[in-house]
């Protein structure tokens, strides 16, 4: 019962509150009135065009962390559920980077893109790469791919190490004995008993890469020229920047609905793909 009125208080509340303002016209002063528009934000916020491109950023954001974040934490998982010698430690570092909050991780990486890869560039000769990607329009959305995805890698490699741990040893060991070898065992056994953790894997990247914000306050900004601009930020920029409560809180409502949709299609399809074993 406490934990339900701490959730109904933090959660369902504000978020009921949050669909009413998306029906008014308010710029967040108190002393000012709120004006019933009806659905005139929701029709506006398609006429959006900023809204639109940051959708647009989201998106492509999203599908390049997905593929990412999940083929970097199975490889991670598959070689240190091998037998190397410096499999904990090596289990250790990559799960480090998950430590770091978002905030200091934006920074600490700002660093590495506008000094560190200029060093390198200049050292190298290999300018043509090595450059300050952040202020590049092409290059600064796939800098904040990196980011999120030397962060994320880890935390879905300790996933990916359950689900093989939990592979009974004499599937693989039969496997042998038939002559199956590494690649047949991996997607005719390992790949399809992962279903479950590759279940849990994708929802946490596909949700967190859609809300992500901190990273993208920290490390862009949204920029160049709003070029890394993601709904997040549109949505704070909105409410915060221009002081458009209403027309704020009806993208919010509609990137609820988007990231919901996406991600419960997600599980569901995922899901079924599991086995029993």
């Amino acid at each position: 019962m406490p934990l339900l009125l701490v959730f109904t208080t933090v959660v369902i509340l504000p978020f009921l509150i949050g669909i009413g303002y998306s029906f008014v016209k308010w710029d967040g002063i108190p002393a000012n009135p709120k004006v019933f528009v009806g659905f005139d934000n929701y029709v506006a916020l398609f006429k959006d065009d900023r809204f639109l491109t940051s959708a647009w950023h989201t998106i492509a954001f999203t599908v390049l962390a997905l593929v990412l974040v999940n083929v970097l934490g199975l490889l991670f998982s598959l070689l240190v559920t091998s037998k190397l010698r410096v499999g904990n430690a090596a289990r250790t570092m990559f799960f480090l980077p998950n430590l770091i909050g978002g905030l200091i991780l934006g920074y600490i990486w700002q660093f590495v893109f506008t000094d560190a890869f200029k060093f390198l560039g200049e050292k190298t000769g290999l300018d043509s790469i090595f450059f300050n990607w952040l202020i590049d329009p092409k290059f600064a959305l796939f800098a904040m791919v990196v980011v999120f995805t030397w962060q994320m890698a880890g935390y879905t490699m300790i996933i990916y190490i359950a689900g093989i741990q939990g592979i009974p040893d004499e599937l693989n060991e039969a496997a042998r004995v038939d002559g199956a070898n590494l690649w047949h065992r991996l997607t005719r056994i390992v790949f399809p008993l992962l279903m479950p953790s590759f279940t849990i894997c994708l929802f946490l990247t596909l949700s967190g890469a859609f809300k992500i914000f901190d990273v993208n306050l920290s490390l862009t900004k949204g920029g160049p020229n709003n070029a890394t601009e993601m709904f997040a930020m549109n949505i704070f920029n909105e409410i915060f920047g221009y002081g458009h409560y209403g027309l704020g809180q009806a993208k919010a409502i509609v990137f609820f609905i988007i990231v919901a949709a996406v991600t419960l299609t997600q599980v569901i399809i995922t899901k079924k793909r599991e086995v029993q074993y």
